[in-house]
């Protein structure tokens, strides 16, 4: 397993995903322990782009609890019709949100927070988890990132047993 992620210095968002996620993926097929492979996935998404926020929220008892995380603190459980984790929950497709102050029912947690993308981790046809990721600048999310995350997760998913 390596133990240290290689960043390519001043490339596109593109190429870091693209030297990003074998990375994650040769970690994620090494290790069989979910926690384990939320901490490190969520290390190296902040790692690589320097987001503000990037973590997990798990399915449990009919609410989203906080799970493995990389940036300041953060909401403990998310009610499944709440904030943008909760739409893309119940819609079991990405949200992009290029400004939290204009989603309906955003969940603030750090006022710091101006874009976020949710992506579902689905098994089965069943959200099993919420990928979250909060940027501290305004529209900091596109296309590049909703298909290299989407890719990102199915691979997540794949490896849950």
């Amino acid at each position: 397993m390596a133990e240290e992620l290689l960043i390519p210095e001043n490339t596109s968002k593109a190429e870091t995903y693209q030297a990003l996620i074998p990375q994650i993926k040769a970690l994620i097929e090494a290790e069989k322990d979910l926690i384990a492979n939320l901490a490190n996935i969520s290390a190296a998404l902040k790692t690589g782009f320097n987001f503000f926020w990037v973590g997990f929220y798990i399915l449990k008892n009919e609410q989203l609890v906080l799970g493995p995380f990389q940036g300041p603190i953060a909401c403990t459980r998310i009610n499944l019709n709440k904030g943008v984790c909760g739409a893309a929950f119940q819609q079991k497709k990405t949200i992009l949100v290029p400004n939290v102050d204009e989603f309906p029912g955003h969940i603030a947690c750090s006022s710091d927070s101006k874009s976020e993308i949710v992506v579902p981790v689905i098994k089965n046809d069943k959200v099993e988890m919420v990928l979250d990721i909060d940027s501290d600048q305004l529209n900091d999310f596109d296309e590049t990132d909703q298909k290299s995350l989407e890719v990102l997760m199915a691979l997540l998913s794949n490896s849950i047993e």
